[in-house]
């Protein structure tokens, strides 16, 4: 796919996520002119990185899943992602610590989980092939919808789109489809684990959403060299070799519009003359504060009644010493798992919680820059209601016991081995994101919150005014934000060419 456009534009880019930079980089290579203003001093957005005193971590996300979208991306440039870093299928590709103590592998050779499934329920592997070979079908017709522009109710009316109703009740949930299909709570708890970390309860997300296990399972989990920076740094120089001008720690207070038109962005008193602005900010907070109201699409009403992906407590931990129990993707399950989703998804019910499923990534298992020789960083997530009070007593009464569940778990000493830690939770969402409640991830994956009822691509009040990012569709996580990006060129292809 190639894109043509009249050349001249003079394009801002207001965010520099990866869906700010993706789309910069594409515009750039056809012509346009194109500065991104980023409000922090990296790049990256959620993608960005925290280093201390030889320990490195990328601050957000973790997994590279769908590797074809990132080389579909990098075709555009006539690249690949073997251009810009070597991947690695893991292998296991994750480890999961249920409460009673038992421990699983999710591995590379499928043969080996269908064993896995055929002692944790009876017939128990042949269930999951059956599973996945429905969920492959599915994927195969969502990709082909994926990169659509779903921009209007007549956007559903398309084939692709319509065979996916037929082949799954839309109105059906994640968790009522696999539990009609799975007797044992700890195979169901594997296939549904993924939705909740991604920010929607299973009992929420749609049917279709499935295919995440189909994913991981089997696709495979991969890892970049060097950790996920690397795709944000290949993104970045394939904007700044095709002229993309950036000017980070320079927040945009305003974008000024003019005859209908955004015609200037304005950053602590100094302004900028734009023939169009593409936001990567967060949807919410670009729509009411940069905006006049008579120019929202989508007013504080509307944020106010979406479901919101929770916030986190994110750990981000160096230790002196090798932990052997642990493998690059960790995830620890509790019990009531069910009840707790209450906790951290309904606003009503919101609060710390006193314990919690949680996930932990230790980066320097293959990436040998992550931690000093000898030594281990670790990431641990423990997923926190949006909204919530955020106290630093509040963050060390949840870590601390985590890190005990962690000791207990593993057999590994954590806590008395710590050399670095440094929390981010709701405030830092907030601050450093403009997050809507602090939330990591933005909108949930419901069904009124999937496809064309994601907030749109392009204002219905400001007529060269765009978005990208996870507040759009296709929706959360990096191929996703990608595909956002692409989406978004080409609708300005389309409309200011």
């Amino acid at each position: 796919m190639t894109y043509i456009f009249s050349p001249g534009l003079k394009i801002t880019v207001v965010g520099g996520g990866l869906g700010g930079l993706a789309a910069a980089a594409l515009l750039a290579k056809d012509g346009h002119e194109v500065a991104v203003y980023e409000k922090n001093e990296t790049i990256g957005g959620r993608a960005s990185v925290f280093s201390r005193d030889g320990f490195l971590f990328d601050m957000g996300p973790t997994w590279y899943l769908m590797p074809d979208v990132f080389d579909n991306f990098f075709a555009h440039f006539g690249k690949k992602s073997s251009d810009f870093y070597r991947l690695f299928r893991l292998d296991p590709s994750f480890r999961i610590f249920y409460d009673d103590g038992d421990v699983v592998d999710i591995v590379a050779d499928m043969e080996k989980n269908f064993m896995l499934f055929d002692k944790l329920e009876r017939s128990g592997g042949e269930k999951l092939r059956k599973f996945l070979q429905k969920c492959e079908k599915l994927y195969e017709s969502i990709s082909k919808t994926l990169y659509k522009d779903l921009d209007s109710p007549l956007s559903l009316f398309q084939r692709e789109i319509l065979l996916q109703g037929l082949q799954f009740n839309i109105f059906e949930s994640m968790e009522s489809f696999i539990y009609k299909r799975f007797e044992s709570d700890k195979a169901r708890k594997i296939l549904l684990y993924s939705i909740g970390f991604v920010g929607t309860p299973p009992a929420k997300a749609p049917a279709f959403y499935s295919i995440l296990s189909y994913l991981k399972l089997a696709q495979g989990v991969y890892y970049p060299e060097g950790g996920i920076r690397r795709v944000v740094e290949a993104v970045y120089d394939l904007a700044k070799s095709h002229g993309v001008e950036f000017y980070l720690g320079y927040e945009i207070n305003k974008i000024k519009v003019i005859d209908g038109r955004a015609r200037r962005i304005i950053s602590d008193g100094n302004s900028w003359e734009t023939d169009a602005v593409v936001v990567n900010a967060d949807y919410a907070y670009a729509e009411t504060k940069l905006l006049e109201p008579r120019y929202w699409t989508y007013g504080p009403s509307y944020w106010e009644k979406r479901t919101y992906t929770p916030s986190a407590l994110v750990a981000y931990i160096g230790v002196d010493h090798k932990l052997d129990s642990l493998i690059t993707h960790n995830i620890f399950l509790e019990r009531d798992w069910a009840e707790k989703f209450y906790q951290i998804f309904d606003p009503r019910y919101a609060k710390w919680p006193e314990y919690a499923s949680y996930y932990v990534h230790v980066p320097s298992k293959i990436n040998v820059s992550a931690a000093p020789h000898g030594c281990e960083a670790l990431f641990i997530l423990v997923p926190i209601g949006a909204g919530l009070d955020d106290s630093d007593e509040k963050r060390h009464k949840l870590f601390t016991k985590v890190v005990k569940d962690l000791e207990n778990k593993t057999g590994e000493s954590i806590e008395n081995s710590i050399g670095v830690k440094y929390f981010f939770s709701i405030r830092d969402f907030t601050t450093r994101y403009n997050a809507y409640r602090g939330s990591a991830l933005g909108l949930a994956h419901t069904l009124s919150q999937t496809a064309f009822w994601r907030p749109r691509h392009k204002s219905r009040k400001v007529k060269n005014l765009y978005y990208t990012g996870q507040y759009t569709h296709p929706g959360i996580g990096l191929p996703m934000v990608l595909i956002s990006a692409e989406i978004v060129a080409r609708k300005i292809e389309r409309e200011l060419r």
